[in-house]
């Protein structure tokens, strides 16, 4: 009988039933057809199923209370500005017969120039309460703000904090949909974030991305532990919401780093945290206060911490500390790494006066400081910070101080021995033309004008004499580098 074998599994019992071969055990026979041969090794496991976070939900739920600001207001811009024209360019001639004779006037006169801007913000009161960037209605005369179901209304700002660069707007309606606030305390680095805002005036624009790093210190914004992401944002952006997957405020989108004026990978926005802070004292008095503690830090590198005998390279190293101030008081010195913060962790020196910064005037706090290669304690008065900027103005009044917005003192024995200089003026707080220039405080002014800078006075006299504009050498961090002060 011809037997039709559809399979090599059958040709296998078959054989076997025949006495061809040895009865085979089971497993004997592998998928090639090899017989004895071990078995297959077992398939590895599925990778487990990754599902994307469904932004459409969130948009649908949380976008109604993303609103978009229109501002409009005057700034003083001098003469001298307009067009990037001196006043004593013959070309001026031209644009006066085709109708700028009215924008352009006389050296060191100033005209009102028309402000419009845009930018984004969200509502976190059913009754009005609009959060944004202090940077998107500074200088307006009036705020408006539209909301998704094309409504408009006049928004009246209730304060706003630069320091932070957090507004409170208010905005006479009531049920209004509303975003849930988190907390940045549980965010981690690598989550989705979500940002609503009118990019460009886009209005209701969304992009995604994830966190890229916490607590990030910029430059011009030391109270700030920023929340750096790589989501879109773009200009208009600012004042909008950052949300994550659970659909909670985590942050307010603030700036960017671009070399084009637009998006390139690097975004920051404001702890919702801090923001609630701001907002809180806004509501309740109009304005913010900030602690301060009195101390100029700086960055501990590891060639510090091996001379210092820290573990590792981390901590605030307390460079000078203001004479009379919460700081001196509490009996820290230069040369002090500050460690902790109530309990906080000081990591990078940025992180130092960011903690500060959202501590209130007059609370108490504890240090944990390193010194001479041993930890100790010290427990710490936080002044004002308002305070300190008044007492700045004060003692700056004086020709030359004035004139650049510099808190000056000369270098002690010490702090010259670091610094590697024979002469020099530290700077205690910048403010005015030298903060706009770029001057921080913390920098060691080194000359004005070429003439080597040995004494306030010295300093005030040169200012005095200059004209519209001065050159310092400022030592910074090792490095030395010009900075040229528009004087005012």
């Amino acid at each position: 009988m011809n037997v039709r074998l559809n399979s090599p599994r059958a040709l296998v019992a078959a054989l076997a039933a025949a006495g061809v071969i040895g009865a085979i055990g089971a497993g004997a026979y592998t998928s090639a057809g090899a017989v004895g041969a071990p078995p297959e090794p077992a398939p590895a496991a599925a990778a487990p199923l990754v599902t994307m976070p469904d932004f459409s939900t969130i948009t649908s739920r949380d976008g109604p209370a993303v609103v978009n600001i229109s501002v409009t207001g005057t700034t003083k811009t001098s003469m001298e500005d307009m067009a990037g024209i001196d006043p004593d360019d013959p070309a001026l001639e031209f644009f006066r017969r085709f109708g700028f004779g009215g924008q352009i006037g006389p050296r060191g006169s100033q005209r009102e120039v028309p402000v419009r801007g845009q930018g984004s913000g969200f509502i976190v009161s059913p009754d009005g309460v609009i959060l944004t960037n202090a940077h998107v209605v500074k200088d307006a005369s009036e705020v408006t703000v539209k909301l998704t179901d094309r409504r408009e209304f006049r928004a009246k700002v209730l304060g706003s904090d630069a320091k932070t660069d957090i507004a409170v707007l208010r905005i006479e309606a009531r049920n209004l949909p509303t975003l849930q606030l988190g907390s940045t305390k549980n965010l981690k680095v690598g989550e989705w974030v979500l940002a609503i805002g009118s990019p460009f005036g886009f209005e209701n624009t969304v992009t995604a991305g994830v966190v890229s790093a916490k607590g990030r210190s910029l430059p011009d914004d030391s109270y700030v532990p920023f929340i750096q992401t790589d989501v879109a944002v773009n200009p208009g952006n600012s004042g909008g919401p950052l949300i994550n997957t659970r659909g909670e405020v985590v942050g307010i989108n603030s700036q960017i780093y671009s070399r084009s004026g637009g998006y390139q990978g690097v975004s920051f926005a404001i702890p919702i945290d801090v923001a609630i802070q701001v907002k809180d004292q806004i509501v309740a008095t109009g304005k913010v206060s900030h602690a301060r503690l009195g101390v100029t830090v700086q960055e501990v590198n590891q060639a510090f911490a091996d001379s210092f005998k820290l573990d590792k390279p981390e901590g605030a190293l307390v460079s000078n500390v203001e004479k009379g101030g919460p700081a001196d008081e509490a009996g820290l010195r230069s040369g002090d790494v500050i460690r902790k913060v109530d309990g906080e962790p000081i990591v990078s020196s940025g992180d130092l006066p960011a903690l500060i910064g959202q501590k209130k005037p007059g609370s108490r706090i504890t240090l944990d400081v390193w010194r001479q290669g041993e930890p100790h304690e010290i427990s710490a008065r936080l002044g004002d910070a308002g305070e300190k900027a008044k007492a700045v103005a004060k003692n700056d009044a004086g020709p030359g101080q004035g004139k650049l917005g510099l808190a000056l003192r000369p270098l002690q024995p010490q702090e010259r021995r670091e610094a590697h200089v024979d002469a020099g003026l530290l700077v205690e707080d910048a403010g005015g033309p030298a903060a706009v220039a770029g001057v921080q405080a913390g920098d060691v002014l080194l000359a004005i004008n070429g003439t080597p800078a040995r004494s306030v006075e010295q300093v005030r006299e040169v200012a005095a004499k200059s004209g519209k504009s001065v050159a310092l050498l400022i030592q910074r961090e090792g490095d030395r580098i010009f900075i040229p002060v528009r004087l005012g």
